[in-house]
């Protein structure tokens, strides 16, 4: 198949792009950088052209309110084109939980996101991942100083993003779910207990203190980010962090 990935040269969008191209299909990734604005329209038809499912991979340059506009303006220039083209399968990746958390505008905005595709054209697949490893060091960057770092007890399930790039491409490759599919991190930790983890794997001295008002996450109630049914992904994260 061929498989336009918006966003595919980003941190996820690369390695689906990688995935895809192994399995035999032909994706081709587009992004700002291949002359692609998904607000502007620029480049979109030439980049869905002939393409059989479209991935999209962008995301919101803000997590403030502005992201409900970009993710509306977005989608709605993506499935018009993407109809108009004839594609038969669109997919978005979305976030484990995030119509539980309405305190968080961008939680809120990705809801958005998977209701303007639902209510669409095309058949569709919403891929909803729990939180990155690799978001470990900027969630902790948000509420330390030189000697401590603060961090709530919500729990998270980590995925890593090459298990997060495989699982989008698995779908991308198949039917169209016209539901969701929830991935997951094999292991549950608070993410204090996993700032903890993180600074003494890496040698670092600072300390942290569990504050339930810290950060993005303080808003969280309860295990919304986890879940022990969704389709769990095979990396640990000591094994990642090694």
């Amino acid at each position: 198949m061929k498989i336009a990935v918006i966003g595919g040269t980003g941190l996820i969008g690369s390695q689906v792009v990688k995935d895809l191209n192994a399995a035999g299909h032909e994706a081709v990734p587009h992004s700002k950088s291949t002359g692609v604005d998904i607000i502007s329209g620029e480049g979109l038809d030439e980049a869905v052209a002939g393409a059989d499912v479209v991935v999209n991979l962008t995301n919101s340059p803000t997590f403030d309110e502005a992201s409900l506009a970009f993710f509306q303006t977005s989608m709605d220039n993506l499935l018009a084109v993407a109809h108009n083209g004839g594609v038969g399968h669109f997919v978005i990746l979305s976030i484990v939980g995030v119509d539980q958390v309405p305190e968080l505008d961008y939680y809120r905005a990705k809801v958005l996101q998977e209701k303007v595709l639902a209510a669409g054209p095309i058949p569709y697949s919403i891929v909803r991942a729990t939180q990155f490893m690799e978001f470990m060091e900027p969630a902790m960057s948000w509420t330390a100083d030189a000697d401590t770092v603060r961090l709530p007890a919500t729990p998270i399930q980590p995925i890593a993003a090459k298990d997060v790039a495989a699982a989008v491409a698995e779908v991308a490759a198949g039917a169209p779910l016209n539901g969701i599919r929830n991935i997951a991190g094999p292991e549950i930790f608070t993410l204090d207990e996993l700032g903890r983890i993180t600074l003494s794997c890496k040698g670092d001295n600072r300390t942290v203190v569990t504050d339930p008002t810290a950060g993005m996450f303080a808003v969280v109630k309860g295990d919304v980010l986890t879940d022990k049914s969704a389709h769990l992904a095979p990396t640990r994260y000591a094994n990642w962090l090694s």
